[in-house]
């Protein structure tokens, strides 16, 4: 069997590769990185590395590497494989779109067995995304034949895996906890299961608590730990004025998710517990700025601030700590980050109150926008 990844970055070779070998595919990963590809195809195997006391060690074998900007060599291997995924960022989607539309071209005009693609990405529907995206680069006649053979269950995926700079350039290091949910209602007759992927009925619930809980947790601490000048995640886990602001606001996310899905409050309570737990791994080295990295993506309307924020308002549930939480994202200053450099530039020329606006769709009107203004100037002024 042979899957092809798109993304042989970190999480690609940590998380998804390493199921995907476990589970008896060939993976062929797709990068534009012209040196991993060749170090991918030159070995043929990479490591894997437990942030764990033990530091155990998994080789991950049967793998190859194709240049993402080869593409007849990409849409070739699309159109031969038995599974496609993707770790490469939601922004990302887009550009690779038309290699796979063109591979979908290429297996519809023989007999092939159906085909999955699972966009493992950081939000909300990405495979379904994936498929707008695809769909818009084939007529309606192929769209019509895909949607009898080719599938694109969503996806919720759960792992930390930090920027590293390994003296092997295919080592990875990524925490010992993993989740990977798959929409079971969306796949195709006769599909090959997963090792390590749990399949769910009811995947948006799963969706939602990893992406208000892990994602919206990571970032709290990312803005407020870059507010104080920390560089690490595990420096800011060690504040524990900074860890109420964490637990402050998965408390908020936790009761819409409760309300919302009706998960049991104590299993909910146990689950936040272990993810502030997971924040705190001393054998993990997580850079505060890799956390915030794309404050414009994770302050928009259906993120991880905005999104809980909004579903508890609609249940009256108050959320002083999310609101904080945004005004502190909206002071994430990195120069190294073009989404926060806009973001500044907005602040300067248009203001905090419609910077608000156009970056969480939250109107002027709006209970949250006034709180997110009081938060902004007091950090502000402390700053």
């Amino acid at each position: 069997m042979k899957a092809v990844h798109f993304g042989g970055g970190n999480i690609g070779r940590g998380f998804i590769g390493l199921l995907l070998s476990r589970s008896g595919y060939t993976v062929e990963f797709v990068d534009v990185d012209e040196q991993l590809v060749q170090l991918l195809n030159e070995r043929g195997q990479y490591t894997v590395e437990l942030a764990n006391e033990a530091a155990d060690t998994t080789i991950v074998r049967n793998i190859r590497a194709i240049n993402g900007n080869d593409k007849e060599l990409v849409a070739q291997a699309v159109a031969e494989a038995d599974l496609v995924t993707t770790a490469v960022g939601v922004n990302v989607l887009k550009f690779i779109a038309p290699n796979i539309a063109e591979g979908i071209r290429r297996r519809l005009k023989s007999p092939t067995s159906p085909l999955h693609i699972i966009a493992c990405e950081n939000t909300i529907g990405g495979s379904t995304q994936l498929k707008g995206l695809v769909y818009e680069q084939l007529d309606l006649e192929l769209r019509e034949q895909a949607d009898r053979r080719i599938a694109f269950p969503d996806a919720a995926v759960d792992r930390i895996v930090p920027i590293q700079q390994n003296e092997d350039r295919l080592k990875v290091v990524v925490e010992p906890f993993y989740e990977w949910v798959v929409d079971r209602s969306a796949m195709l007759e006769g599909f090959h299961e997963i090792e390590g992927i749990h399949y769910a009925k009811e995947l948006q619930r799963y969706i939602e608590r990893k992406l208000f809980t892990v994602n919206t947790g990571h970032c709290c601490a990312a803005y407020h730990g870059y507010l104080r000048g920390y560089q690490t995640i595990q420096e800011v886990m060690k504040d524990q004025a900074i860890v109420e602001e964490i637990r402050g606001a998965l408390g908020e996310t936790g009761a819409a998710l409760i309300k919302q899905y009706d998960f049991d409050a104590a299993d909910h309570e146990t689950y936040i517990d272990k993810i502030i737990d997971r924040f705190r791994n001393p054998y993990l080295t997580d850079e505060v700025v890799r956390v915030g990295r794309s404050p414009i993506r994770k302050l928009s309307p259906n993120d991880r601030l905005v999104r809980p924020a909004t579903m508890a308002h609609s249940f009256g549930i108050e959320v002083p700590y999310l609101t904080k939480a945004m005004a502190a994202a909206l002071l994430f200053d990195y120069e190294e980050d073009p989404e926060a450099t806009e973001i500044q530039r907005s602040l300067l020329e248009q203001g905090v109150s419609q910077s608000i606006t156009r970056y969480t769709g939250l109107a002027s009107e709006h209970p949250l926008h006034s709180q997110i203004i009081t938060a902004y100037d007091s950090y502000k002024e402390r700053k």
